[in-house]
């Protein structure tokens, strides 16, 4: 299996742009509509989107994996578990305390504490990608010995048997382990696919407006969460970024997508609070009263308010909020002394 030896690749830059953003959408669509309790344009967008916003996420997330899993399991752990393991403990640490108040209200301050440590046991809010990711990179390695396809079918009919116990981990492991071993499993596949889009720009165009339409029309008359529909439409969604992420690499458009992509875990873990901060702020102060446009603005400020936050601890010098420090590596690390969430 090979793979393009450029420190980053544009387009893979450009694809987890567009998913972060996506997510944020989300994340700020659904909190605006639940405190207004009304619906606005944007949720079109956010129910679009929904049957590969994550399957693509997941796919880039396996996508170099093949290059580093056969390193030996102490480098490996610290790498694929430790790390993230380092930035869920402390984000979710950090969104506790702000919301411990109002969680004190509902639940008294002992119940807070409990809801606190049940965190490490169920995923926090919008940090379960974070949570999940160091499971799919264990499970990934240690089902090496087994034949590809039977893992692979294994993760299909997972996916497809909408498995829902109301544990987080367990129903989204069902859910999203598929896309990302096929991200570690046809990693050659998928940049092939992006070399072919280069190379055929018009065709890839016409494509992506057949994949609009059909997305468009399970989605929006039910079918798209399906049993194998909705696997089929994750998959197909997925390439359709990869896609778009291509041509717009090559087109140089957009750069602020491909920025966010290259810092798509600084957006993850760091949007809540200027995007909760901008919904209270637009809603209680009324000066925007359209429920779609309120969402937007909100989908902005928590994008551009995540990055602002991670240049602030930079200038501050906190750079352990982005960066794990080198005393929590397992063995003595090289320079430099911490390593970034990317």
């Amino acid at each position: 299996m090979t793979f393009p030896t450029a420190p980053r690749i544009d387009w893979v830059d450009y694809a987890k742009g567009i998913c972060i953003v996506m997510v944020v959408m989300m994340h700020s669509t659904l909190g605006v509509e639940a405190a207004l309790a009304k619906t606005g344009f944007m949720h079109q967008f956010v129910a679009f989107a929904k049957p590969f916003r994550m399957p693509d996420f997941f796919l880039i997330s396996g996508l170099f994996l093949a290059r580093v899993i056969d390193r030996d399991w102490r480098t490996y752990l610290d790498r694929k578990v430790v790390h993230f393991a380092y930035f869920y403990a402390l984000w979710v640490t950090i969104q506790f305390l702000f919301k411990a108040p109002m969680f004190a209200a509902e639940h008294g301050w002992s119940g807070t504490a409990a809801l606190y440590l049940m965190s490490f046991i169920e995923p926090f809010g919008t940090l379960w990608f974070i949570y999940l990711l160091p499971v799919f990179f264990v499970v990934t390695r240690l089902a090496r010995p087994l034949p590809p396809a039977l893992v692979w079918i294994a993760a299909a009919l997972l996916e497809s048997a909408r498995i829902h116990t109301g544990w987080t981990a367990i129903d989204e492991f069902a859910a999203r382990f598929v896309y990302f071993y096929s991200g570690y499993l046809f990693a050659s596949h998928v940049f092939a696919f992006a070399e072919a889009v280069r190379a055929h720009r018009g065709l890839a165009l016409g494509g992506l407006a057949v994949w609009a339409l059909v997305d468009g029309a399970l989605v929006f008359t039910g079918f798209g969460d399906w049993p194998l529909v909705s696997l089929a439409l994750g998959f197909a969604g997925a390439c359709a970024i990869i896609a778009i992420g291509t041509l717009l690499a090559e087109a140089r458009l957009l750069e602020g997508l491909r920025y966010c992509g290259e810092h798509s875990i600084v957006i993850y873990l760091a949007f809540f609070l200027p995007m909760a901060a901008t919904r209270v702020l637009l809603i209680r102060s009324g000066l925007v009263s359209d429920a779609g446009l309120i969402a937007l603005i909100v989908t902005v400020a928590g994008v551009i308010g995540a990055l602002a936050i991670w240049r602030a601890t930079r200038v501050a010098r906190l750079n352990f909020l982005f960066e794990r420090p080198a005393a929590l590596r397992l063995g003595a690390p090289p320079k430099p002394a911490l390593q970034s969430a990317e």
